[in-house]
């Protein structure tokens, strides 16, 4: 977990491409992979949930003088799932907000 993290979301409960054989050596970069990570009722409600709490959220951090707050979404490997929804949410605030994505285990492999 990112010692800097002030709030993780855990993403391992969402059906993981790792196991599609074709997807396992993208990541959720690809458009493929979060098409299949963003087509399951699961992962839209999580989304839809997940971007209400946020947009509570971040006026009130903003409000009480934070200046930065780091989102860590993890999954099993930090390939698929992890990926391809910490870019969705990216895209969700970036309107009002400066986004940052940074995938900290996409260059690992393990095969």
């Amino acid at each position: 977990m990112p010692i800097d993290a002030d709030l993780v979301f855990d993403v391992r409960f969402l059906p993981n491409p790792h196991y599609v054989e074709q997807m396992r050596p993208l990541t959720g970069l690809n458009a493929e992979v979060s098409s299949y990570v963003f087509k399951w009722s699961d992962t839209q409600k999580f989304l839809e949930k997940t971007t209400d709490l946020l947009h509570f959220l971040l006026p009130q951090y903003k409000r009480e003088g934070k200046t930065q707050l780091v989102i860590a979404i993890g999954c099993t490997g930090g390939q698929h799932r992890s990926v391809a929804i910490a870019e969705h949410l990216a895209k969700q605030f970036q309107k009002n907000y400066i986004t940052h994505v940074s995938h900290r285990d996409i260059e690992k492999r393990k095969e």
